[in-house]
């Protein structure tokens, strides 16, 4: 968790509406508001609690933070433009160090929101178990996202909610979401998950009953199956509205694997809910399952991500073979400079990557599903000891090998939500970065990830980003090295007349910076001179030890990620992070 500036009203609504400001953390009406209410910093990160009054597992966890340099680290705090043209006050002083926040500063939180346990017919883990190992790699919070079926509609979303709670109470300093893995009809899989209250489990399984895919037998493309992907995220927002829940957000999961979220699905579910509070807001950067692409024997030398098929009879017919699979570990709706999503960011739609583990069976685990009938009881055994390690599985402990980084302003559960919906995120994996800290400037104002700065046309905007690097070895017992640190920019030129487009043809590399440090921090800045068209950028960073020319060209593209292959992508050799946009609207 690194702490930097705060933001409070950057939710920007390009294109399609007004930006506005909202801040959410008092909002709750759910009348049961015991998992939000007052949270503290967690003993851990909170330095004026002495390492001697720490429990082993606070005390493990105040080691990494301080071996990854984020503990106390602090930066400018200020104030983001809304969607307004307003003057914003200039950065405030820096918060003070030893690990607490000044007003307004923002808490980076590590989290995963893709993670199964033994109440998916596929898992084998506990809820503890997950949460427990995503506490031990550093995470603040996760969602458990259990697969949608008709036997986990039918019991197995209220039977998972005790082992939640139970969770929640023996892991104080992570917060634990309850969702589940949407079968999104017509297309792939999302994460759905809702604020923790009185109603996550009702609202859960009635979504689950009358709009999984699975369970309605709604999973093959076609209008009709679309419109109810629809309905069921205009479902979510009523129960927000009417406040049964106080929130509820949806990501899609590895988009490109099978080739079936068509552009148009995407620009829909982003659609289907307004501008204002947005229930869909993004996709899986990178999809879990890295551990697949270990090299064999001692791996289960597969493709990264699982990305090991190609088109089929329900698949969008405009995506290229090389969709199929992932380019540096990560999906090639995001790799792809001047790609799919380039094409939604520059109609100047909020959509955000995130990165996560889908973690089912963990490599080089040792244990075995435990037995019992899946049909009637909702779930599988507890895991038993196996006598063997597992060399073939294809999953990460959430937290091991990729991480989803929120900028929240406070710890809660609101924070977060909020935190994801407003864009405030960037993705690394392999631990190749230890914070991230992004600021586009001009006019006596500045705007942080997912923000929208609105200047004055001919105002010299700059971009200052503050990388921390590697502080410690890695779970796989060495310290990453960042070699390179990319600026990606691209105009915005309004909403697409075709829905199905998925190229951005001005978004390209325009400036890199090799990286000589190792350790510590370092500052890049970049000028973006007198901006006179709304414009966006966004960052990506690479280990260097594997790269290929874009696939629309060196003059967009120069060293991009490579192709992944089967046989030959181990994810510990080849270590990407990525940054959601920012945008620069003159006027």
């Amino acid at each position: 968790m690194l702490h930097c500036g705060a933001v409070r009203d950057e939710e920007a609504v390009l294109g399609h509406g007004h930006g506005h400001g909202h801040a959410h953390g008092p909002h709750h009406h759910d009348h049961d508001h015991g998992p939000d209410a007052a949270a503290p910093l967690p003993a851990a990160f909170d330095t004026s609690v002495p390492d001697e009054a720490l429990d082993p597992a606070q005390a493990s966890r105040r080691a990494l933070l301080r071996r990854a340099g984020l503990l106390g680290a602090g930066l400018a705090a200020g104030t983001v433009l809304s969607g307004s043209a307003a003057a914003a006050s200039p950065p405030a002083a820096s918060p003070p160090a030893g690990g607490r926040r000044g007003p307004g500063d923002l808490l980076w939180l590590a989290g995963d929101h893709h993670i199964h346990t033994h109440y998916s017919s596929d898992g084998k883990y506990r809820v503890v178990d997950q949460v427990r190992q995503g506490a031990r790699h550093g995470l603040d919070w996760l969602v458990i996202t259990d697969h949608g079926s008709a036997t986990h509609a039918r019991i197995g979303v209220e039977k998972v909610n005790p082992d939640i709670r139970q969770a929640r109470a023996a892991h104080r300093d992570t917060l634990v979401f309850q969702g589940l893995e949407w079968n999104v009809p017509a297309a792939d899989h999302g994460t759905v998950f809702v604020h923790p209250g009185r109603n996550e489990v009702a609202v859960l399984k009635q979504f689950e009953t009358d709009y999984d895919g699975i369970v309605n037998g709604a999973g093959g493309s076609g209008p009709a199956n679309e419109a109810l992907a629809v309905a069921g995220l205009r479902f979510l927002a009523e129960q927000v509205r009417r406040r049964t829940v106080d929130d509820a957000l949806m990501l899609a999961h590895h988009p490109s694997r099978k080739g079936i979220d068509s552009p148009h699905e995407i620009r829909a579910w982003r659609d289907a809910t307004g501008p204002d509070r947005p229930i869909a807001v993004g996709f899986e950067g990178a999809p879990g399952h890295q551990a697949a692409g270990l090299p064999a024997p001692l791996g289960p030398g597969l493709y990264r991500g699982y990305y090991n098929g190609g088109p089929g009879a329900d698949s969008f017919p405009g995506y290229p073979p090389e969709s199929y699979r992932t380019w540096g570990g990560f999906d090639w709706m995001t790799a792809t400079v001047g790609g799919l999503w380039d094409s939604l960011l520059a109609e100047g739609r909020p959509w955000w990557i995130t990165a996560n583990s889908d973690s089912h069976h963990v490599y080089a685990d040792t244990t075995a599903r435990g037995p019992g009938d899946f049909a009637t009881d909702g779930r599988h055994g507890d895991p038993v000891y196996a006598g063997k390690i597992d060399t073939k599985a294809v999953d990460y402990w959430p937290g091991q090998y990729s991480r989803t980084h929120v900028g929240a302003d406070g710890f809660s559960y609101a924070a977060v939500m909020d935190g994801i919906r407003a864009g405030r995120i960037w993705v690394d994996h392999g631990q190749l970065i230890s914070g991230l800290d992004v600021r586009v400037s001009g006019g006596g104002s500045w705007t942080t990830l997912g923000g929208a700065l609105h200047v004055r046309k001919g105002t010299k905007v700059t971009l200052t980003a503050d990388v921390a690097l590697a502080g410690d070895a890695n779970w796989a017992g060495f310290r990453p090295r960042l070699a390179r640190v990319d600026v990606i920019q691209g105009d915005v030129t309004g909403p697409a007349s075709d829905r199905d487009a998925f190229t951005a043809p001005t978004a390209a590399v325009v400036r890199s910076y090799d990286i000589g440090e190792s350790t510590g921090g370092v500052r890049l800045t970049y000028d973006l001179g007198p901006v006179d068209r709304p414009l966006y950028v966004r960052l990506r960073g690479t280990d260097g030890n594997r790269s290929a020319v874009g696939v629309m060209g060196a003059e967009v593209d120069p060293a991009g990620p490579a192709q992944d292959v089967m046989g030959d992508a181990d994810p510990w050799l080849d270590l990407w992070f990525y940054s959601n946009p920012v945008w620069v609207l003159p006027s």
